[in-house]
């Protein structure tokens, strides 16, 4: 697919200086809105909004259709009248990375009590009439994923989170009559967490609908798989290779890479493709369908791994020792097309990439990425930067798997810093004020915008030139990622005029009514 000439910010959502101790779909997030929009930028890149399991990373959530509770905000519970303001007012500020034990401790209790006046009250109260309804009609559509969902991570409260894997044989194995005596045990609590599910749906679906007034898309992010401990897996074990005691038999994985030297031991079990395929890609289906009610773009990560994937014996301790195996490829995208249309898919088509998945990539007209900082090591890097650009591209500074452009530059060989003088030059910090230290972080910046890619992403680190302390994420590092939170008052009025005019002058402009609306609204007048 085409993708209008455009540039964006890639921010997680946990990032968003919010009130709560982690970024969340309120106030902040609008805020961040108003600033894209300011800025003239056309796209908000976001992580996958799944809820997260051991290590906190959204590309291990515990199920691909749910959504992160702790992304709800408090703020907008209590103006619906879901809790009272002062059972809040004592939560963490705005700024400062985000503790998830803490988080954890002070915000989900408020989530529920909120969720359990919302049970009690909702059929009675004439101020809640109208989205009782809407939950009830939301817990009607989404009943293919949802009550599976709540009663698996109110079970995983009650064994203290603990895997399923480690539950009571009953349960693993979802004996029919277990699991019922089950749901009616905690009905109360499955319910909540119904409530919880549709008041993440209702936020988001707010918070996308004032991006779209203001012509920004969302770029959301789909993770090509699902983590073990997930509902996915212990719903529909039959699609994964599992042995007899549902166990993986090969995990997934990349082998030896630049981010380390005996690759990445991912840990996540492998698709049973065949009995997929058989079924008509039913639950990829689903899945995508699921995407497309959330995003306006999607990026496939890992897209190589839809052309051949990287398969792990479950025994090893390192990833070196894998092999890999062919997926479906052009058949899954040529199913997921027929069921639901064109598709704005983009390819995370970064690291070892053979002459096949590049030809289904351009099958499928899909855009790939480009990442400055990988482009100046040596010739054969060169391919990420601007001059070797086609225009069927998303260029980066870098991603949330790099450093920071300045972490990165302040480690950066001496091979490497030169390529970068001699490519873009260096300026001063802040780039229009005097300072001691020179850096390419805008140099950088004004590279990827000027290039040919349709579309320009940076990093907000990069955008409020922090350093490695503000790095989202280290691969193959497993503690420590993913709580990285931006500054109060990031979002200035100068740094959305300095982002507006580079958008102007690279003809990145964001035009929310478009010329032909223009043209009509000109003509009624």
């Amino acid at each position: 697919m085409e993708f209008q000439r455009s540039s964006g910010v890639l921010l997680h959502v946990s990032s968003l200086p919010s009130y709560g101790g982690i970024g969340d779909l309120g106030p902040a997030a609008h805020e961040f809105v108003d600033f894209l929009a300011r800025a003239k930028q056309h796209v908000w890149q976001v992580l996958p909004l799944g809820p997260t399991g051991y290590g906190n990373s959204p590309y291990a959530g515990s199920s691909a259709f749910a959504g992160n509770s702790l992304l709800i905000s408090l703020e907008f519970l209590a103006d619906w009248g879901w809790i009272d303001g002062e059972r809040i007012a004592n939560l963490a500020g705005r700024s400062g990375a985000v503790d998830f034990g803490k988080v954890e401790r002070s915000k989900l209790p408020l989530l529920y009590e909120a969720a359990a006046n919302f049970l009690d009250r909702g059929p009675h109260d004439p101020r809640l009439a109208a989205q009782w309804g809407q939950f009830e009609k939301f817990c009607r559509t989404e009943a293919g994923w949802l009550a599976d969902y709540a009663l698996y991570a109110e079970l995983r409260r009650q064994y203290n989170t603990i895997a399923w894997t480690a539950w009571p044989e009953p349960l693993r194995r979802r004996e029919p009559q277990v699991l019922a005596d089950a749901a009616a045990k905690h009905g109360r609590a499955i319910a909540q967490e119904q409530a919880l599910q549709f008041a993440f749906s209702v936020q988001w679906n707010q918070l996308r609908e004032a991006a779209a007034r203001s012509g920004i898309r969302i770029l959301g992010d789909v993770a090509i798989f699902v983590n073990m401990d997930s509902a996915d897996v212990w719903v529909h074990p039959e699609l994964f290779e599992l042995n007899e005691e549902l166990k993986p038999v090969r995990i997934a994985g990349v082998p030896p890479d630049y981010f380390s030297e005996t690759g990445q031991r991912w840990g996540n079990p492998l698709y049973r493709w065949d009995l997929l395929a058989s079924r008509g890609f039913d639950w990829w289906i689903k899945r995508i369908r699921c995407a497309t009610q959330l995003y306006d773009i999607i990026r496939l990560d890992h897209f190589r791994g839809f052309e051949a994937y990287w398969a792990i014996p479950a025994e090893e301790d390192t990833a070196i020792n894998g092999a890999w195996v062919k997926a479906p490829g052009l058949a899954l995208f040529r199913a997921l097309e027929l069921a639901l249309g064109p598709l704005p898919l983009v390819a995370e088509d970064l690291g070892l990439i053979t002459t096949e998945v590049d030809t289904l990539r351009l099958e499928m007209g899909m855009p790939g990425m480009r990442v400055l900082q990988f482009g100046f090591s040596n010739k054969n890097a060169h391919i990420h930067l601007p001059h070797r650009f086609a225009p069927a591209t998303v260029a980066y500074t870098g991603t949330h798997d790099n450093n920071t452009t300045l972490g990165w530059w302040q480690e950066a060989s001496e091979v490497e810093r030169d390529a970068v003088e001699a490519y873009v030059g260096l300026a001063p910090i802040g780039d229009r004020v005097a300072s001691p230290v020179s850096t390419p972080v805008w140099p950088l910046i004004r590279a990827v915008e000027a290039s040919v890619a349709q579309m320009a992403m940076v990093p907000a680190q990069d955008l409020l030139e922090l350093g490695a302390e503000a790095r989202m994420n280290m691969p193959s590092v497993a503690a420590g990622n993913w709580s990285w939170r931006a500054p109060e008052a990031s979002w200035t009025p100068e740094l959305a005029a300095r982002l507006a005019a580079l958008a102007e002058v690279t003809d990145r402009d964001n035009d929310p009514l478009g010329e032909a609306e223009k043209e009509t609204e000109n003509a009624a007048k």
